[in-house]
């Protein structure tokens, strides 16, 4: 007797009624005994050929509707884990090959480099020979970033490459990588120029250094560019970014004062009206914040050991939240105990944000709306925007 999929789990798989747990399995797909998958009307036709094995993607084989379907279950589960349900807005959905920032494995194998993500659960590097997630400018890079990585890498070595999309072009970090002598330095300053690069940067196990540069690396933001620190966190997509920052407005209302906690180089800083104070733990990230805005109250503080108490929250009409995947709890207690009207949390982990706010509802906060966010395309990372008010 077979069974249908009835809707998809956190880690992609499919799930029936019964609870059976089918890989790769679409919602409507019908499940026989023996395993066999009968296609349903939400499967679609994986269109790279490197999934399922790649572990950038692990939702390429269902439709955008079961897609959206899905960061909307993963969301509504989280808050109902704490006994909590609020509106739940269409989610945004970012389109194939827009992520503007990835990290891919280089790994020397058979005489030859590998470049690409990891496979699915696994530490084996997949060449990538097509990619329908990365900008086109990013995927450019990974033939010419192979070939001069084969001069680079020795034996069975391995590297790391973080690629960035900034205002100036691609900007390149290599890890685990070394570069030995005049004439290899020589190559790495040719590869940046031939190809154009923003920045390139190398770790070599002792910090990165800046190799390559020949102007400031910027990314802007609500129109205004911002130097960019390497390795800084950037929003993966720029339409995800702006579905997030217009969730953030809409969620706060046009505040007089607000203040941007975990602000990073100040994607919700920077589009925010009224006086605004952002406070951030990454120093390199503060100093940029500081450059672009030199009026804006900008403060280097760790809000996890030293979050901004009740009584230093007072007097704000609004306050944005965007935390780690570990979430707010301490930050988050403060307000709770505070007189703060308006608050919004853009989060990358439902878990932790459906922990945080059943501390701010207990709080006396009602929790208004909630919009998932899928900035990572076909893939089961869901971020979120949501609107707390007193």
């Amino acid at each position: 007797m077979s069974e249908e999929i009835l809707r998809i789990a956190a880690r992609g798989d499919g799930v029936t009624a019964s609870g059976r747990h089918v890989a790769f399995a679409a919602p409507g797909d019908l499940v026989g005994e023996d395993g066999s998958v009968t296609p349903g009307p939400h499967r679609q036709l994986p269109p790279c050929r490197h999934f399922p094995e790649c572990g950038g993607c692990q939702l390429q084989h269902i439709d955008d509707e079961a897609f959206a379907a899905y960061l909307v279950a993963r969301v509504e589960g989280a808050l109902a884990q704490q006994g909590l349900a609020t509106e739940t807005r269409p989610p945004h959905l970012s389109p194939p090959r827009s992520r503007r920032r990835a990290s891919l494995r280089a790994l020397r194998a058979g005489g030859r480099v590998v470049l690409g993500f990891n496979a699915e659960k696994s530490t084996r590097v997949i060449d990538l020979a097509e990619c329908h997630i990365l900008r086109p400018e990013l995927f450019a890079l990974v033939a010419p970033l192979r070939g001069f990585l084969g001069t680079l890498l020795k034996g069975k070595g391995s590297g790391e490459v973080r690629l960035t999309l900034s205002d100036q072009g691609v900007d390149v970090a290599l890890s685990g990588v070394r570069v030995e002598g005049f004439e290899a330095s020589m190559a790495l300053t040719d590869f940046a120029e031939a190809q154009r690069l923003a920045r390139l940067t190398l770790d070599d196990g002792l910090g990165p250094e800046v190799r390559w540069e020949p102007q400031p690396a910027t990314v802007t933001l609500s129109g205004r560019p911002v130097p960019l620190p390497v390795g800084a966190f950037l929003q993966a997509t720029e339409d995800g970014e702006a579905a997030l920052v217009a969730a953030v407005g809409e969620a706060l209302g046009g505040p007089a004062t607000v203040a941007d906690l975990f602000a990073g180089i100040g994607t919700f800083a920077l589009a925010l009206p009224g006086k605004v104070r952002a406070a951030e733990a990454g120093r390199e990230a503060v100093l940029a914040l500081k450059r672009a805005a030199p009026t804006m109250l900008v403060e280097h503080r760790d809000l996890y050991r030293r979050p901004l108490m009740a009584d230093e929250l007072a007097g704000l009409e609004g306050v944005v939240l965007d935390p780690p995947r570990a979430g707010a709890e301490a930050q988050v207690a403060e307000l709770a105990a505070s007189t703060v009207p308006r608050i919004a949390y853009v989060s990358c982990n439902p878990a932790t944000f459906a922990r945080d706010a059943a501390i701010l509802v207990s709080g006396g906060y009602r929790l208004e709306w909630v919009r998932p966010v899928g900035q990572f395309r076909w893939s089961t990372h869901v971020e979120l925007a949501a609107a707390f008010a007193r």
